[in-house]
């Protein structure tokens, strides 16, 4: 018998919570489900965007945060990206563009899909695509 799964939730390391949960919730429309406490500074939050969901956590206990991200550990989240399906790419491109997001218009790859590309808060990247047509 095969494995029976229902979906995928990534969980991400964050440097900063809530510049994080602004990012994916107010930015990309992603809906807090639940959090480890309330408001936006604490340390886990589950989110959901239609059928995607994520998972962010804090890369560091309160009292053992630094005052500005570890370099080394931001050039390795470059080996992450998150690829979310999305079928109006011109209206995403627009609604990010809006938002204040520095992004580059969608663009077909040569094995046939249209994709956005932007980075969140922490240096993940993601993509959003779709079959071009």
């Amino acid at each position: 018998m095969a494995l029976e799964v229902e979906g995928v939730c990534p969980l991400l390391e964050v440097f900063d919570m809530p510049k994080s949960i602004a990012f994916y919730r107010d930015v990309l429309g992603f809906e807090v489900l639940k959090t480890a406490g309330p408001g936006d500074d604490v340390g886990w939050a589950w989110l959901r965007l239609d059928d995607a969901e994520l998972m962010l956590n804090t890369a560091y206990e309160a009292e053992e945060r630094p005052p500005a991200p570890d370099p080394a550990r931001v050039a390795a989240h470059r080996d992450t990206a998150l690829y979310f399906g999305c079928r109006d790419l011109d209206g995403a491109y627009a609604c990010l563009r809006s938002c204040g997001l520095d992004v580059k218009e969608p663009v077909v790859q040569a094995y046939g899909m249209k994709q956005l590309f932007l980075q969140d808060p922490d240096g993940y990247g993601l993509c959003l695509q779709w079959p071009a047509a």
